[in-house]
């Protein structure tokens, strides 16, 4: 007949030896886990282009997207400051770029399939504006 692995003694000596090593060991893991998650957080937010102090704000199945609209709406306002030729288009783009983050709200509801072509609708915009944006800044194309 085997032996029970688990008797009143074994867990005694289990007790005894947690209360000992524990508050040895728990320091030391709550500062591994500390540091892992900081390294994630760093490894997503550079991932994504934002700084990590801006990384609650784009959460979510959109969140690429999200950091898009906004490095795109940053870069809209630096191209207001050095050429106000742009003007109109920098404040349509905005409008535009309002409504695209509205649609992104929107989808994080939807069904996984529906939410996915909602994002791929607002990705195609979000592309032809950075395109047009780049092209008014002398980087691509033409000006």
């Amino acid at each position: 007949m085997a032996r029970p692995r688990i008797t009143p003694a074994n867990a005694k000596r289990a007790i005894g030896v947690a209360k000992v090593v524990v508050p040895v060991v728990a320091p030391f893991a709550i500062k591994a886990a500390g540091y892992a998650r900081h390294r994630w957080d760093t490894a997503r937010a550079r991932r994504l282009g934002v700084a990590v102090e801006a990384l609650p704000s784009f959460s979510g199945k959109g969140a690429t997207l999200h950091a898009r609209l906004s490095r795109l709406a940053t870069s809209l306002h630096e191209l207001a400051q050095r050429r106000e030729q742009d003007a109109e288009f920098v404040q349509s783009t905005e409008g535009r770029l309002a409504d695209l983050a509205a649609a992104m709200r929107a989808a994080e509801l939807m069904p996984a399939a529906r939410r996915r072509a909602a994002h791929k609708a607002v990705a195609a915009e979000v592309d032809v504006l950075e395109a047009e944006l780049l092209r008014r800044l002398g980087v691509t194309g033409s000006s």
